[in-house]
C-alpha cells in the first residue's frame, strides 16, 4: 500500500510540475529584439501590435513582434494597416 501511494504522489508531482512556467517573461528585451524600431517601421505598422518587443527573424528578414496573449507568449510578423507583412528586405 505505501508503494502505490509513493506511486501515485510520484505521478501527482509530475502533473504539477509540467504546468510550472519555465521561462521568464519579464519586460526585459530578449537577447534578439532590437534596440530601437526605425521609424519608417514605426509609421506604417498597424495598431494594436507591441513595438516595444521587435525583432528581425533571419529566416524570412521581416518583423515580428512579441504578442502576449492569455495561453502563451510568441512572436508574430509584424503587419501593415492593410495587412502586409514588414520586411527588411526583398
Amino acid at each position: 500500500m505505501t508503494t502505490r501511494k509513493a506511486l501515485i504522489g510520484l505521478c501527482a508531482l509530475s502533473l504539477i510540475a509540467a504546468c510550472t512556467e519555465t521561462t521568464s517573461m519579464s519586460g526585459d528585451k530578449a537577447p534578439g529584439d532590437l534596440a530601437k524600431v526605425p521609424e519608417g517601421v514605426v509609421e506604417i505598422a498597424a495598431p494594436g501590435q507591441d513595438l516595444t518587443a521587435v525583432r528581425i527573424m533571419p529566416e524570412d528578414g521581416c518583423y515580428w513582434y512579441r504578442y502576449v496573449g492569455p495561453v502563451e507568449t510568441t512572436y508574430l510578423p509584424l503587419r501593415t494597416t492593410d495587412g502586409r507583412p514588414i520586411c527588411a528586405r526583398a
